[in-house]
């Protein structure tokens, strides 16, 4: 897996600067490490919730097939609200996605994480 970024990742805080780099390689403990105790994550209508169910799927998301991410997009929304666009090519079905990573901040962590196709 390949992660590119730009300079619009300077933009984004720590936490989820750090959470996106270790989410792309697959190292779900320090990718889980970023979240609140109580973290929601929204992964294309499924949910998982609490430290158990986010670290599974840190853990496995995407693990069956090979492909590239490259950080496309990133802003502000708010004091609390951060969306990262990413495009996915690779052996997945259709094999290129756009997608926002919404990520919600509580007390410098990440208390939830919206993960859904971009706008077209």
């Amino acid at each position: 897996m390949t992660q590119h970024t730009d300079s619009q990742s300077d933009l984004l805080p720590t936490t989820v600067r750090e959470f996106f780099a270790a989410h792309v390689v697959h190292d779900a403990d320090t990718a889980s490490s970023f979240l609140t105790e109580d973290a929601v994550i929204v992964d294309q209508d499924e949910t998982f919730h609490g430290r158990e169910e986010t670290y599974a799927f840190l853990r496995d998301a995407g693990a069956e097939f090979e492909y590239t991410t490259e950080q496309i997009g990133a802003h502000r929304a708010d004091d609390t609200h951060w969306v990262v666009t990413v495009r996915l090519e690779g052996t997945f079905p259709g094999g290129v996605a756009e997608l926002d990573y919404r990520f919600t901040l509580r007390d410098d962590r990440i208390a939830e994480l919206v993960i859904a196709n971009h706008p077209a």
